[in-house]
């Protein structure tokens, strides 16, 4: 097809004029007959977010894609494209990509009207008949939908009174494609006016002029709750117009949440073959989100973005790196001492609410990795208090016994594989508790879980656990009520 260049040749083709929801509509039924996937990349969805849309997709409905930060909203409606076909035909030189059966712009009828069959065609391919529009509250209806060039009308000698010396904005010029608009309430109320039209009649209006053009366009909004209240509002009339309103979520699981992660965390290739990272480390990064999301200390109105993951699964892998580069080592495996590198990446991705302030963002960090790890050491070990107060042996007490003892571990973040070892065997019975329950592991696992049953003992109140400069430490608990122990708020 794309080898036709003139109207006659197209005619000839047998070429149908077909809408773009028309067009989506029909791929995506040939995309279901033949089971594929389709929206790659985008994971949690499969039985909740996809099936509506395919359901707007079908009903030929303009879609307004609801969430809170971070929920895929943006990458859905940029993979609504591998819908299109791939390459349409439109009037050479049209600025509105006319289609050469039904144009709609001065230049693609006239040309049409000179020319006829010897129109010359252009081929237009799917990747371009996207257009992505942020909101935001300096955005005009000019630059949405156009206004009157005096420099065109002086240029071209024409009066004010010809629809040629109309600037068409970017809805116009987005004719026979997507156009998305992200944060919609961030647009101001008179400008969401201007839509009304372009929804419901399809057509638009420039100042003074009696133009109609019937535009044909798939449109797609994001938008965020919390604007809603804080920012904006869609005005209710166009919220009306817009036909299906479909609710993004966060993962629901950690397992879908650590594919989300991997997939889209930037790891070269050369950190991939020196840093090892077990799978308990990834379960904590994407865990910590999860704490996030239900924590008093963080605004839940603004939601926990899955880039928290992502950036702090690239930190925790950097901080190994970093400690191996600075010790000399070729391989080194991550530690939940790295930990502290993921820091940075969560404090500038949770809005704390009035408590959260006045605790202060690295304690509140803390505190979320601390309960990341609380929540899972029962699933690699027996629950501490539970043990406690068993008529059982407590597996657990020999080791809170040498810590009463006035013994301490010291676990700093550029100890080396050899320095971090001979520090965890200080305890006796932490390696032998680790090979009890879980016996077949290779060393750099024993030594992860040995640190593990550390943080998991002081979370759950059996251990003190205090932060210095560039580490951890870990001591008695009773001994700690008397000498004070360490001041996290120091080192915030």
């Amino acid at each position: 097809m794309i080898n036709i260049h003139t109207l006659g040749e197209l005619k000839k083709s047998g070429y149908q004029h077909r809408s773009v929801k028309e067009e989506l509509r029909d791929n995506l039924i040939k995309h279901l007959q033949e089971n594929k996937a389709g929206f790659q990349g985008i994971l949690g969805y499969d039985d909740t977010v996809i099936p509506e849309l395919q359901t707007a997709i079908l009903s030929r409905h303009n879609i307004l894609l609801l969430g809170l930060r971070g929920q895929a909203k943006t990458r859905i409606a940029r993979l609504m494209v591998e819908l299109l076909d791939e390459y349409v035909p439109y009037v050479a030189g049209s600025e509105l990509l006319d289609d050469p059966l039904v144009p709609i712009s001065w230049y693609a009828k006239q040309e049409i009207a000179v020319k006829g069959d010897d129109t010359p065609i252009a081929w237009l391919h799917r990747s371009e008949r996207y257009t992505e529009k942020l909101a935001t509250p300096d955005v005009t209806v000019a630059d949405l939908i156009g206004d009157v060039d005096p420099i065109k009308a002086a240029t071209l000698k024409l009066t004010y009174n010809d629809e040629r010396v109309i600037h068409f904005g970017l809805i116009p010029r987005a004719h026979r494609g997507i156009f998305v608009i992200n944060e919609l309430p961030d647009l101001q109320a008179r400008i969401q006016v201007a839509l009304f039209n372009i929804l419901q009649e399809k057509d638009i209006q420039v100042r003074g002029f009696k133009l109609r053009l019937p535009l044909d366009i798939e449109f797609v909004f994001t938008a965020n709750p919390e604007d809603y209240t804080n920012r904006g509002a869609i005005v209710t009339p166009l919220k009306d117009r817009i036909e299906s309103q479909i609710l993004t979520h966060y993962p629901k699981s950690i397992d879908i949440s650590r594919k989300i992660t991997f997939q889209e965390s930037r790891i070269s290739a050369a950190q991939q073959a020196t840093i090892e990272v077990d799978g308990l480390l990834k379960d904590l990064v994407e865990q910590v989100a999860f704490e996030a999301r239900r924590s008093e200390f963080v605004d839940q109105k603004s939601g926990v973005s899955a880039r928290l993951t992502i950036s702090a699964y690239e930190n925790l892998v950097s901080a190994a790196e970093r400690r191996k580069l600075i010790n000399g080592q070729k391989k080194t495996v991550a530690r939940l001492a790295d930990f502290a590198g993921i820091i940075p990446a969560i404090t500038g991705k949770v809005e704390l609410v009035y408590e959260g302030e006045l605790e202060g963002p690295v304690h509140v960090v803390h505190r979320l990795i601390g309960s990341a790890i609380k929540t899972l050491f029962i699933n690699y070990f027996p629950h501490p208090e539970k043990a406690k107060k068993s008529k059982k042996e407590n597996p657990y007490q020999s080791i809170i016994d040498w810590f009463s003892d006035g013994h301490t571990v010291d676990l700093s973040d550029d100890l080396n594989d050899s320095q971090y070892k001979k520090e965890l065997l200080k305890v006796p019975s932490l390696q032998a508790l680790v090979k009890r329950i879980h016996p077949k592991l290779a060393e750099s696992q024993q030594l992860l879980l040995m640190e593990f049953v550390l943080h998991g003992l002081a979370e759950h109140s059996q251990l003190n656990k205090s932060y210095f400069h560039g580490g951890v430490g870990f001591s008695d608990m009773l001994g700690s009520l008397f000498d004070g122990g360490f001041d996290e708020n120091e080192f915030d």
